[in-house]
């Protein structure tokens, strides 16, 4: 045999083909005494290794947890907060902390009960479990990581409004974790997003900054007055309480389609405040309604797309009367 290989196999407590070595068995049933062991063979009680190793191992996991829930848990819940992550944000990220302090602890309890070869056995088996779990979850492990990037870079928060997909999905956002986000539609259909899409892709965060610029494009008919229309477009936003004065809004010709086949087109560009899907649509709504009005009393006309039609059309017909016998 491999010398390297026996003397490893020995070292992790492996039976070797030789015989050579400790089994985990024997590691289990042969821990080092320590001293509750020692209390427990002082009042002769029997198999005092194995009941000393397992109160030990037990009161070391138990101290070595609660010191970990009381300075390491509160440690990282003020970096987190030093970050400026909100509760929800935070709560996978202690979840995994306690996990960590739960794994450390389990690991030091070991040692400290004395089986070392056994930790060193669980270290080498858990090696090869994660690499092979690794394989198998690779999807998982995308998505893991790319949580960990969401949380770190924070393109979006619980609460905002975001689309992705090129607009094709939109919604609130409800939940961030390793996994998975999920997200709330405006039809109240929940989306349950894996975090590589959407870390993959282009996300448009409109709540993102405390400011939103809106436009809509008016259309007017090519006999109309552009600056009346003009004038009106422009004081409605101005006076209108939820349009910014600073920015001030404005009205240009539209960029596309300034001279359509039925209209003229003007775009308004006006500003908004603590931007919400809400606010977004009641704004602009409100805002388009006041300017029809005002354009319905000027005798300003909306066109609307009209097609004219040409030409003829005949009919022809190849049916024959059948001749008369006589």
């Amino acid at each position: 045999m491999n010398p390297r290989l026996s003397a490893w196999l020995l070292q992790s407590g492996t039976q070797t083909p030789n015989g050579t070595g400790a089994n985990v068995s024997e590691v289990i049933s042969n821990p080092k005494v320590g001293p509750v062991g020692e209390f427990l063979h002082s009042l002769n009680i029997p198999y005092y290794k194995i009941l000393g190793a397992m109160i030990t191992f037990v009161i070391a996991v138990f101290v070595l947890y609660s010191l970990g829930r009381a300075f390491v848990i509160p440690f990282v819940s003020r970096l987190l907060n030093r970050r400026g992550l909100d509760a929800h944000e935070k709560k996978p990220l202690l979840r995994l902390t306690k996990l960590l302090v739960a794994f450390v602890g389990i690991g030091i309890a070991f040692r400290v009960a004395g089986y070392t070869g056994l930790l060193t056995s669980i270290a080498a088996v858990g090696a090869a479990a994660t690499l092979a779990i690794g394989f198998a979850l690779q999807d998982t492990l995308s998505n893991f990581v790319a949580g960990v990037f969401i949380y770190t870079d924070r393109p979006f928060r619980i609460g905002d409004w975001i689309e992705w997909d090129g607009g094709s999905y939109a919604g609130t956002v409800e939940d961030i974790t390793f996994r998975v986000t999920r997200v709330r539609t405006f039809d109240n259909e929940l989306l349950t997003v894996p975090n590589s899409v959407l870390t993959g892709g282009v996300i448009k965060n409109p709540v993102a900054k405390d400011e939103l610029r809106l436009q809509f494009t008016f259309g007017i008919g090519y006999e109309d007055d552009i600056e009346t229309a003009t004038d009106i477009i422009m004081e409605e936003a101005e006076n209108h309480p939820d349009i910014l004065d600073d920015p001030a809004p404005t009205v240009r010709m539209s960029t596309d389609g300034a001279l359509a086949d039925s209209y003229v087109g003007l775009t308004s560009r006006f500003w908004i405040s603590d931007p919400n899907r809400a606010d977004y649509l009641k704004t602009r709504g409100e805002y388009v309604t006041n300017v029809k009005q005002r354009f319905d009393e000027a005798g300003i006309d909306i066109p609307y797309p009209q097609v004219d039609l040409s030409g003829g059309m005949g009919i022809e017909s190849s049916q024959r009367l059948p001749h008369s016998a006589e």
